[in-house]
This record gives C-alpha cells, structure tokens and sequence, in this order.
C-alpha cells in the first residue's frame, strides 16, 4: 500500500505503513478534499488524531503548518509507525503518540482544546447509524472556540441530529463519507 503526504514541507514524502495490522488508510484524494475545505484553519493548528492509524492526517495537517499534533491510537505496531513517520517526515518535535483507545482517552484524560479534531473509527457496515459512536458524547470539550470535527465513517449510515454538535460540510466519495462539525451554539 502506498501512502504519502499529499502537499505542504513533506509533500510527496511516503510514509511507512505497518505489516501484519487491519487499518483503512484515508485516501489521498480524500485527503486533498479534506485540506481543501479546511483552507487556512490548518496553519498554526492545533491537532488532535483519533484513531490515528498511521497517522496520515495528523501528518497532513502537519506538513501543511499545523503547530501540534497528538496521535490517538492503541495499536502498539501502528503506533511505533506514527513515530517513525513523524521522524521520517521531520516532525519528531511537534508530533506526540499516544497508545491508547480513542474513547478511553477522551473519557479519563482532562480535555484540551484542540483547533481540529480528525475522527476515523473503524467502519462498522452494520449500522445505520452512525451517530450513535459513543465518542460524540465525549468530544465537545476538546473542541477550541472556532474547532472543527472531522469525521471519517462509512457512506451508508446516517450522521443526523447528533446532540451538542452541527454539522458544517458533508460530502461522500464512495464508500467513505467526511463530516465536519464545530460545536453547536449554546442557547
């Protein structure tokens, strides 16, 4: 499998993708979507990926200005990979890899804002809804002011009505749908 940095100091650079692991890597067209609506929220960013994977996003943002990145993924072999990319594309210093279950962390650790939160759970083609994931329940807290939610998920299931959050951009590209959500406006 192929997979590079799209655009910005390390575009065109191929990340490492580990052996032996199930993961669904965002692809690059995808990816340049992504960026493209995004525009310049992302310079001086800061960002936080949740399951990470090989950190392909988080990578992203940052090659393309992002001042931080926090890397959420409890895989041990994909998250040794997100360090060995960040060193690869020479973002060791701003890039942190944290080995846990995405959910697990935002329940137990005190929420920090962060400019933009990328969200790519597992696809579960078995649910209609995908709005019920338990991790919206948890994600208003660590979400800035003037932060974004983007939310990776499978194109069949719906994303509507989800409490605390409104949707901003929706778009599908096969069998993978992108969201963005900012926190919806207190009343």
């Amino acid at each position: 499998m192929n997979l590079r940095i799209v655009a910005g100091s390390a575009g065109g650079r191929r990340l490492k993708v580990p052996k032996g692991v199930e993961i669904r890597p965002t692809q690059d067209r995808i990816k340049q979507a992504i960026f493209s609506a995004l525009g310049e929220r992302v310079p001086g960013a800061r960002v936080l990926d949740l399951y990470a994977g090989t950190g392909a996003l988080g990578l992203e943002a940052l090659s393309r200005g992002a001042a931080s990145a926090h890397f959420v993924e409890k895989n041990r072999i994909t998250g040794r990979c997100i360090a060995e990319n960040l060193a690869l594309c020479g973002f060791a210093e701003t890039g942190r890899v944290l080995e846990r279950d995405a959910l697990d962390y935002l329940r137990k650790t005190p929420p920090t804002p962060f400019d933009l939160v990328f969200a790519d759970p597992p696809y579960d083609k078995t649910k209609t809804d995908a709005a019920l994931h338990p991790l919206f329940a948890h994600i208003a807290p660590w979400l800035a002011p003037d932060g974004l939610l983007v939310w990776e998920y499978f194109s069949g299931q719906s994303l509507e009505g989800i409490p605390g959050l409104q949707t901003l951009f929706q778009r599908r590209y096969g069998e993978t749908g992108i969201c963005f959500f900012a926190a919806a406006p207190l009343s």
